[in-house]
């Protein structure tokens, strides 16, 4: 079968999206101070890099001409290299981010790849191609949830239950 142009396309697209997030999950990762939050975004990152070369295999199976860069793995292991920032409001000129701010933004990072992974296996008639994107997509609500747990375990994220049950005291 036949890739349709917009196939490539947006899996393309998904791939320099993967790329970008990995990056940026070893960005977040040497930025934390929370030991157990850099274990689960270097968690996170491997999972991506995973899936982002299992997609470049599925592209070049199908003979996709696929011009890419891997994506860099810059792993710092000094200890002295991460700075503490407490941030009780957004501070324009940061040079570091807090652990809450690192997991919001890979929280919003999975949430957003778990519905642009559907939308894109949507678009796509290849079932391979399809299963990509859909395995994709659960692999962010599944990363989404295990961040979400760790902002609610620290206090950053509530549960509705848990929200409700202290007004009802």
């Amino acid at each position: 079968m036949n890739l349709a142009a917009h196939e490539i396309l947006e899996t393309q697209e998904a791939l320099r999206t993967k790329a970008a997030e990995i990056e940026e999950h070893g960005l977040f990762a040497n930025q934390c101070n929370d030991q157990r939050l850099k274990a689960i975004l270097t968690k996170h990152q491997q999972q991506m890099a995973t899936a982002y070369q299992q997609g470049i295999n599925l592209m070049q199976g199908k003979g996709a001409q696929l011009t890419h860069t891997a994506p860099h793995f810059s792993q710092n292991t000094d200890p002295n290299a991460h700075h503490q920032v407490t941030m009780s409001a957004p501070m324009a000129n940061s040079q570091s981010l807090s652990d809450q701010t690192i997991a919001t933004l890979a929280l919003n990072t999975h949430k957003s790849g778990a519905v642009m992974g559907m939308q894109w296996a949507n678009e796509c008639v290849d079932p391979q191609l399809r299963m990509y994107h859909v395995n994709g997509a659960n692999l962010c609500q599944e990363m989404a949830y295990e961040i979400w747990s760790w902002m609610n375990q620290n206090g950053y994220y509530q549960h509705l239950a848990s929200h409700q049950r202290k007004r009802h005291k």
